[in-house]
């Protein structure tokens, strides 16, 4: 069976720079709070009426096609992974298929938030290596703005998310040390509810009902009252510390995972490319695995958490500097809300 590759690959940020000193304009905080708590000092905000989800995606998609040397409309398929979509329906696939005027390809929605864009690769990857598509297209792409709330209440959550897009088109490998070799994908929902947005959905008023953040609200309908939106709960919900402390657990044992599949240890590895959801995640990562500093890729400092675009977002930034070279073992990494986490291990 034949092995997918990356032959090509891009991504987009958004011109607006907004700095934690800024956000401070808007809320209670400031920007040792800030970047003490998650290693952030500016993100990328979409412009509110001109870029969407979806043109972004386009953006990224353009500079990835190009680089693999093919035109949009040799793409046979599309894996789009995102957590703000344009529109609650139809997916952003089939948007971004009509915006690049492709001809009538399959077009996959994947909704796995942080851990989107190493789930949407390694459904491609499937693909691939079965024969069914030649050239697939995988985008991760984000436009958090548009939903956050910048006042003080919110800002645990609000000082951590950017907008952005990545893509990459996958081949099959001509060379066989070449490409994907493999993928690992997890879930437990467990405790689905502590990294959440409750609403639009049928069963948000069962875990809204008990939540401190929503005292003495009658939410008795799926249609919200005036004093329900005021109250945040159209909001995101996050128990941070509760994420942390699983986040550094999954994190290690799916890089473990991969690298004990392919008969490897963490020595092997050349770069690392972690989700970006908090540096000092990364960090502790990066510390219990033993890597030095050049082996693991940062750049939420400069993003933010860009959510399915980061890993993506990150990986053609340590390509462009020239941290990846053909031949090195390239581990990606991911874990979110669901809870959802995976890798996958590429030797490029």
């Amino acid at each position: 069976m034949q092995r997918s590759k990356i032959a090509g690959i891009g991504y987009y940020v958004p011109k607006n720079v907004y700095t934690n000193n800024d956000l401070s304009r808007f809320m209670d905080t400031n920007d040792e709070w800030i970047q003490e708590r998650t290693g952030i000092k500016e993100r990328r905000f979409a412009d509110r009426l001109e870029e969407t989800t979806t043109t972004m995606g386009v953006e990224a998609a353009k500079i990835a096609i190009e680089r693999a040397g093919i035109t949009a409309q040799d793409i046979d398929f599309i894996v789009f992974a995102t957590l703000s979509p344009d529109y609650y329906f139809p997916g952003c696939g089939v948007l971004l298929q009509r915006e690049m005027k492709m001809k009538e390809v399959g077009a996959l929605d994947i909704r796995n938030q942080c851990s989107g864009f190493i789930y949407a690769l390694s459904v491609a990857d499937q693909f691939i290596k079965t024969g069914m598509y030649k050239n697939i297209l995988v985008v991760g792409s984000e436009k958090h703005s548009f939903a956050m709330d910048f006042e003080t209440r919110s800002r645990n959550v609000s000082v951590i998310f950017g907008d952005g897009a990545g893509a990459v088109v996958l081949q099959a490998a001509q060379n066989e040390d070449q490409g994907i070799l493999s993928t690992h994908l997890h879930s437990d929902g467990s405790e689905a509810e502590i990294l959440a947005m409750f609403y639009p959905g049928s069963h948000a008023n069962k875990w809204l009902k008990d939540k401190p953040a929503y005292p003495d609200q009658e939410l008795g309908g799926l249609f919200m009252t005036t004093e329900q939106l005021e109250g945040g709960a159209a909001l995101p919900y996050m128990d941070g510390p509760a994420v942390f402390k699983k986040a550094v657990v999954k994190f290690p044992e799916v890089i473990k995972e991969a690298l004990t599949a392919n008969n490897l240890t963490e020595k092997d590895i050349d770069l690392l490319v972690p989700h970006q959801a908090n540096l000092r995640i990364s960090q502790y990562v990066q510390q219990l695995l033993g890597l030095e500093d050049d082996k693991v890729f940062n750049n939420i400092q400069k993003y933010g958490n860009t959510t399915a675009a980061s890993v993506p977002i990150a990986l053609c930034e340590a390509w462009e500097a020239g941290k990846i070279k053909e031949g090195d073992l390239v581990c990606l990494a991911a874990f979110g809300s669901g809870f959802t986490w995976a890798s996958a291990l590429i030797r490029w």
